[in-house]
């Protein structure tokens, strides 16, 4: 057996041990270089009560290169790709090193969660919203843990009884949406300008309607 099979077989069983971090690993394909981590959402933050999930991949010369984490559950927060599940921390790029655990790293990033970086992001526009408007941020993030991380029923931010409120997902106002619709554009084309201008809280007020409609006929 190898140096890094047995350092990862050792990590796997020592998480399986530890009953208070509620960290778990969990093998993909029976490999030992492909795992599945998970952790429970923070107290306090919109991520509490979601369960998040990573894919983890081994490199060769683990552990004096960082592993390879991505978020598989969605997450929306600046420094994770609402997109890919890319993460941007900076133990898994040049600060990792060899005496980093597979659970010190994870329960780094459920610490991520608590504290955000919005000016070193993953999402540039996830990070433009958090900055503007902090309490819509919020909201959105919280009801992406309710949709996609199996949270508590959070309160719609936009009031909408819908499952999947795709304006919500979005962290848009169902009125602003409404009121580009009721221009002539279709709605997902407006939910996709509107993100992109971060046309939210405070902001709408910079942004004029010419320039969403603008926006709107140039996409």
């Amino acid at each position: 057996m190898d140096a890094r099979l047995r350092r990862v077989n050792k990590e796997i069983a020592d998480c399986k041990n530890d009953r208070t971090s509620n960290i778990s690993l969990e093998l993909i394909d029976n490999s030992p270089f492909h795992l599945r981590g998970s952790f429970p959402g923070p107290e306090d933050t919109p991520y509490q009560g979601g369960h998040f999930e990573v894919d983890i991949i081994i490199p060769d010369s683990y552990p004096f290169q960082p592993v390879k984490m991505k978020f598989i559950t969605k997450v929306y927060h600046p420094n994770v790709s609402s997109a890919s599940g890319a993460i941007c921390l900076d133990i898994l790029k040049d600060a990792w090193s060899p005496v980093l655990t597979l659970k010190s790293t994870l329960i780094s990033l459920q610490s991520l969660l608590c504290s955000p970086e919005p000016n070193d992001p993953q999402d540039a526009e996830v990070a433009k919203h958090y900055t503007t408007s902090k309490g819509s941020f919020e909201e959105t993030a919280r009801y992406w843990t309710h949709i996609y991380a199996g949270g508590p029923g959070a309160k719609d931010p936009k009031g909408s009884k819908s499952i999947r409120d795709e304006v919500a997902i979005a962290g848009l106002e169902n009125a602003h949406v409404d009121q580009f619709e009721g221009l002539g554009f279709p709605r997902n084309k407006v939910i996709d300008v509107l993100r992109r201008l971060n046309y939210r809280g405070a902001n709408v007020a910079q942004i004029s309607e010419d320039r969403v409609v603008e926006e709107l006929l140039k996409s």
